[in-house]
This record gives structure tokens, sequence and C-alpha cells, in this order.
């Protein structure tokens, strides 16, 4: 039996707060909104100010421009449905937001609740079918995990997105559609097209708009706004009945030495099991699963973590960022020096990727001139001591 197309559209629609107006999106506004989410860390649900989320807004609003098909890449739970909506609302398009998980629905389905069916096409095909293609119109329709399709299905995608048009099942009509696709896969898109998980000529089709998402693990200075968030979060959809003021400093330090390899969504699961076990209004370490603790505790210990005596609230959250940057801007500069600017080194020294240490230092500010003067100074003191 086919699934209500209808029923599918209204569960996904997505609800606006009556803050995004179509102003917003004129391409004449005189401010990006990627700028503003420099400042904030909020764009359209995804947080974070780490310089790959800014990028990854900024690249957002560009391909919201245009009316152009997007390839979302991610490991699962980074988000890459949350950026497909932003996509959408920070466009001009007014139609329906759909999203279809390719993965959840067996293979055989799949092209109806695509494409669409006329009424007799299949056993069960009791009445025409539109399809979330079709139903659509004027909108997008987000692919989770499309290299799940089958290859021919994938063909008659790539067919659909270069003619825009659309053929039921059981019809010998092409209907025009108007709909952006947006797709995403958990795996290497090129690996994927090579193995033949994705065909060449559809990765080749997608290939034109990528936007990545880094894994959490490449980001952790994001994990407080992000845990801070989730607690705004659940304290919404609890509605009173309990709440959470904030999370101390010890259990802090613990979920930003953890690398979360359910990413985003792990570390929402992770809160929203704190406010069901825990036993008082702040998060502790108590709160928090053995895995992420024990992980803390065992942690290289290069880079300081606050610590503090009394838990932190939320309203001392900004504080609590702002020791713990200046605690890792000094460890990281300090690694620089002993590795004489050599940052491959210094990665060593602080026990963490060159890609952490190339963003913190970006971040920062850190300038390697001025770490190469201060140090000449120093040995020139000492030698004129001596």
């Amino acid at each position: 039996m086919p699934i209500n197309t209808t029923a599918a559209i209204e569960e996904r629609r997505p609800q606006f707060d009556g803050n995004f107006s179509a102003s917003s999106k004129a391409a004449g506004r005189t401010e990006p909104e990627s700028a503003k989410a420099a400042a904030s860390g909020q764009f359209h649900g995804l947080v974070g100010s780490n310089a790959a989320m800014r990028r990854l807004f900024r690249r957002i609003e560009a391909v919201a421009a245009t009316r152009s098909t997007v390839l979302i890449v991610g490991e699962s739970g980074t988000g890459k449905e949350l950026v497909a909506r932003a996509i959408h609302e920070c466009g001009a398009r007014r139609g329906s937001f759909v999203a279809l998980n390719c993965a959840a629905i067996p293979r055989e389905l799949v092209e109806s609740e695509l494409f669409g069916h006329r009424r007799g096409a299949f056993s069960g095909a009791n009445a025409d079918h539109p399809g979330l293609l079709r139903a659509a119109e004027g909108g997008t329709v987000f692919l989770d995990e499309v290299t799940e399709m089958s290859p021919d299905l994938q063909a008659k995608l790539l067919r659909a997105i270069q003619e825009r048009t659309v053929r039921p099942v059981g019809s010998t009509k092409e209907i025009p559609i108007d709909v952006r696709i947006v797709a995403s896969t958990n795996r290497d898109p090129a690996e994927a097209a090579r193995s033949g998980q994705l065909r060449a000529d559809l990765y080749y089709r997608l290939q034109v708009n990528v936007l990545e998402i880094s894994p959490l693990r490449d980001r952790l200075d994001d994990v407080a706004d992000l845990a801070q968030h989730f607690v705004r979060l659940m304290n919404e959809r609890n509605e009173g009945l309990r709440s959470l003021v904030g999370i101390d400093a010890d259990a802090m330090s613990a979920l930003q030495a953890y690398d979360w390899p359910g990413n985003v969504r792990e570390l929402g699961n992770t809160i929203e099991s704190a406010l069901t076990f825990g036993t008082c209004a702040t998060v502790t370490l108590d709160d928090l699963p053995s895995r992420i603790v024990n992980a803390w505790r065992t942690a290289p210990t290069a880079i300081p973590s606050p610590t503090a005596a009394a838990p932190a609230p939320m309203a001392a959250a900004e504080e609590r960022a702002g020791s713990y940057a200046e605690f890792e801007r000094n460890a990281i500069a300090s690694a620089l020096e002993r590795a004489g600017g050599n940052k491959v080194q210094a990665a060593r020294i602080l026990k963490i990727s060159r890609k952490k240490l190339y963003d913190r230092i970006e971040r920062y500010g850190i300038s390697l001139a001025s770490l190469a003067r201060a140090a000449n100074g120093s040995r020139l003191a000492q030698a004129s001591a001596a």
C-alpha cells in the first residue's frame, strides 16, 4: 500500500515563528544572515561559531539564492536535514519543505512515493497519487541518504533533475515540476560513485553544489553553545514540567573532552537523558553517561579545562566560555613557542589534530610572527644576562 503523501507532507511541514519574512529573503538585504550568525552563533536552527560552521552558513545563503540542486555530505547526526531546511528557509521558494528518508522506505515503494502513480498502476493503487516531487511544487524536496536508492531509481531521479519533469508509475505523460532537490549522504560521495552505490552521472550532477558538515569532534569549541541550546530546547519541550538551569563546570569539561561519534544528535540525547534522570536542576557528572565521564578523566591535560567550585548557570555561560578560551589560547601559544612555530609538532604536543590546531589559530588570531619575535627577544635577553 502506498504511503499517505498528504499526511507525510503535513507532518514534515516546517513551522515558522513569524519572524521570518519575505523581505529577509530579498536579494538586496543590507546584511547577510550569515554575518549576524557569526556574532550570535545561531542560524536557522543550526548552532555554531566555529570557523567551519561560519563558512557553512555563508555557503547555505549562496546556494539558497539559486534554483540549483544541492548535495549535503556529513556523518550521521551532524544535522543534514537542518541544513536542508535552512536552504529552504533562506531562499525565495514559497512551497512546502518535504523530507524523504530513502533508507527507511522499501525500495519498491520509493518510486511511487517520489514520482507518484496512476490508479490501477499496480495492485493496491486504488487512486491517483501525485508523489512528493509534485506535492512540493514551488518548494523543496529533501532526499536523505540518496545513496540508498537503487541504481535504476537514481537514473530516473537524474532525469527529473535535468528535465524538470516526472512520469508517474503507470503513466505515459511527462508532467512538469518546479521544485528544488536537496540530497544528502553520510558516505564519501566519490567513494560511493567508485563502488557503484551512487551512479557516476548522478554524482557529477549533484557535485555542482556540495555542502560539507564537519563532525562535532572537529569543532569541540561549539559543544558549550550546543549544550546550552539543548538545555533551552528541552526546557521548552517540557513546558515547565521539569527544567534545567545549567551545566556545572566539570560536566561541561567532560562534554568538551568527548569525541562524540554520534555527533550533535548524541549530544542532544545526552542532555535529554540528563534532564530525565538527573536529580537536580544543574547537570553534573553524575547525570552523564559513564563513557563520557571516563573519556574526560583519562583525557590528556595539555589543554587545560575550566574548573569551578560552584555550578555555572546558563547566565554565566559566556563568562565560563571566555575563561576556557583564555586557557586554550595560552596553551596553544605556549606549544607553538616550544615547537619553534612548527604546527605539526605543536599539534603533537597538545595531542590534538592539525585541523583542530589550525582552526584554533584562526579563531584566536594567534600570530606566528609575533610568537617568533617574542621568542627571539627572550633569547636575546637571556644572552645579555649571561
